[in-house]
């Protein structure tokens, strides 16, 4: 099993960087993990629709071009499916038994993903309502790789 990050921006929080660090070291024995981060484009605080849409297009030509023929894309989108960590730990299994060893998650910048990213992801996900930044989003979604690695396994969740 192959699953990959790719997400706009590079991570500057040092206490994001460890923990990412942490649970990818955690990850290490069960399966292959990596984490990619394509540059943010530049842009002015206050941007009109057409500028926004064109910024999301250049970051999303960057994450497509790290995406494989045959990886299994799951964008996150606050329009995506509502999951449990149950849920997700049976989506892995189920990719991973009958569709693909190569899951490609991806996190879109402040201004979210472009519509060719949507249309290339099989699947959207969602972690709530609640918008969280998209720094944070990485640390929380390795987490939850985790945790759903190990319910999978059977084992007990390591605290």
């Amino acid at each position: 099993m192959f699953i990959q990050i790719i997400s706009v921006g590079k991570l500057k929080e040092k206490y994001l960087v460890q923990g990412i660090q942490e649970y990818a070291k955690r990850l290490a024995p069960y399966i292959k993990f990596q984490v990619i981060e394509v540059p943010d484009e530049k842009a002015p605080e206050n941007m009109s629709d057409a500028e926004i849409q064109n910024v999301k297009d250049r970051e999303g030509e960057k994450i497509l071009g790290h995406i494989k023929g045959d990886a299994h894309v799951i964008a996150l989108a606050l329009d995506g499916q509502l999951w449990s960590s149950e849920d997700l730990a049976a989506e892995i299994d189920k990719l991973a038994t009958y569709g693909t060893s190569h899951i490609v998650f991806v996190i879109g910048g402040s201004n979210g993903l472009s519509n060719a990213v949507l249309r290339r992801a099989q699947q959207r996900l969602s972690f709530g309502r609640m918008t969280l930044p998209h720094q944070l989003m990485r640390l929380v979604l390795v987490e939850q790789i985790y945790r759903a690695v190990k319910i999978n396994r059977g084992e007990p969740y390591h605290k």
